[in-house]
Order: C-alpha cells, then sequence, then structure tokens
C-alpha cells in the first residue's frame, strides 16, 4: 500500500464521508459524535455515510441501535448503512447483520485523478452521446438502465428528476442512443466544496456491450468534471465495470457493502 493510495483514500474518508453534503434537494445530513448520516423522504437515499474510526465493540453496538430508532422515528421502511472495508471496529459488519441489517453484493471503491483520465470520446458507428435536459429524457434513462440492468428504477426517477429541476449545475445525465432508441444511459454527481464527482450507473443493454459504450461515456463525463474544476472521480464498481475502469486510471481504495436494514410489520 502506497502513500499516494492512504492519503487518496484519507481525503476521500475526509471530503465524501465525514463532511458529507446533501447529496440532492429535500434531503438533510445530520451527524453526531459516531456516524453522519443523510435523512430524507422515503424515494430519497436515506442512511449512513460514516462512522468514526475510533469506534470500539461497545459504542458501535449503541451507534448501531441509535440508527434503528432514529430512523424508524422518522417513518421509513428502510435505510442503508453504507459500510466499507477499513472501517472499525473490524467486525463492524457482523454487528451490523446481528441487529438485523442484510449485506448486498459489495463493490469496489474506485478513485482518479481526473487529469488522469481519458476525455477523448470514441463511439461505435450509430451510436451516439447527448445530454439529459428534461422529464422526456429521464424516462429513457430509465428505459435503457431497465434493459440493462432488469431492476425497477422507480426510486432512482424519483432523485434524477429532484435533481435535473432542482439542482442542475450538480447533475449530469447522459444517453447513448442509436436512432430514438436508447441503448445506455449514465448520470454524474457533482459534489460542490469536496472536489469530487461522482459516477453513476453506465449499464449498456445486451446487444450493444463490448463495443466501447462504457468508456466512452466515462471519458464523457471526465471531460465535463475537468471544465467544472474537479479533481477528482469516484466510482462504486461493480466486478463488470472495476478493470475497465482500472485499464483506464482508476485506483481501488477499498470496498463497500451496502448493509440495508428493512422495518418488519
Amino acid at each position: 500500500m502506497t502513500h499516494d493510495h492512504d492519503a487518496l483514500l484519507s481525503l476521500f474518508d475526509h471530503e465524501m464521508r465525514e463532511h458529507a453534503r446533501p447529496d440532492g434537494p429535500g434531503v438533510r445530513v445530520e451527524r453526531t459524535a459516531d456516524v453522519v448520516r443523510q435523512v430524507g423522504a422515503a424515494d430519497d437515499w436515506n442512511g449512513v455515510v460514516w462512522s468514526a474510526p475510533d469506534l470500539d465493540a461497545v459504542r458501535a453496538d449503541a451507534a448501531i441501535a441509535d440508527q434503528v430508532e432514529r430512523f424508524t422515528a422518522l417513518g421509513l421502511d428502510e435505510f442503508e448503512w453504507k459500510l466499507y472495508a477499513h472501517d472499525r471496529p473490524a467486525d463492524l459488519g457482523q454487528r451490523l447483520r446481528a441487529a438485523g441489517f442484510v449485506a448486498e453484493e459489495p463493490e469496489t471503491l474506485l478513485v482518479a485523478p481526473v487529469a488522469d483520465l481519458p476525455t477523448a470520446v470514441e463511439l461505435p458507428e450509430g451510436v451516439r452521446l447527448r445530454t439529459v435536459t428534461d422529464a422526456a429524457d429521464v424516462e429513457l434513462m430509465a428505459r435503457a438502465h431497465g434493459r440493462a440492468f432488469g431492476s425497477d428504477w422507480s426510486r432512482l426517477r424519483h432523485q434524477v428528476l429532484a435533481r435535473l429541476t432542482e439542482a442542475p449545475d450538480n447533475f449530469v445525465g447522459v444517453l447513448a442512443m442509436v436512432g430514438d432508441e436508447p441503448v445506455s444511459s449514465a448520470r454524474m454527481e457533482l459534489y460542490p466544496g469536496t472536489g469530487f464527482a461522482g459516477l453513476w450507473g453506465g449499464g449498456t443493454v445486451e446487444p450493444w456491450r463490448g463495443k466501447g459504450i462504457y468508456r466512452a461515456l466515462v471519458a464523457f463525463r471526465a471531460a465535463i468534471a475537468t471544465e467544472r474544476g474537479y479533481r477528482y472521480v469516484q466510482v462504486d464498481a461493480t466486478d463488470q465495470s472495476r478493470p475497465i475502469l482500472q485499464r483506464l486510471g482508476f485506483t481501488a481504495l477499498s470496498t463497500t457493502t451496502p448493509h440495508v436494514y428493512r422495518r418488519t410489520a
């Protein structure tokens, strides 16, 4: 592990977690001695983004119980504790699961200096990229996402529409189109004051995979991040996208495993 790796991870923890800003309109960040959490409506992302690095077993269990009580009191049916591999205590994940949280698939935290990323967009013949500008475009994003991932996009639709209409300077949506049909979509969240931009989505429908569209979407967004003065780009990568991103210049800093608490009737 190099000093650069440690320094970059420390910067990410400080800027994006310990000093997290609300990630969209209508949500707020709450801070306690042991956690930082985001709270919003049911369709917003609700959860814990940071926990104190000196948490011991007793404080960890108390913090977990406090979060369950807080989010339940707000009437929310579920929330997430965004656990990173380097969080402490080392058995924090085990403690979360013992308290009723369910671990989802882990992802790799990747970060790259924007200056190190390619920004030239190279697309296969017949494909064009364009930015998302209105609600009709958001529906095209939803269609592409549904075909690529096979998962429900209703909550993301709410979040994307809110960002597009209420905080457009902090959001970039991109569509890859073949004629009038979306074959891939992606988005970039910009976090003013942090120096970080986050890349999300990027799923491509089956017939168009392996043709460079994902790489083009990364380059397209990296160019915008550069123009707007951001220093770093961050991705929570699946096993499918991680090798592509590492070839483009991203460094793996940690892994993150969502732990979701769902209230039972």
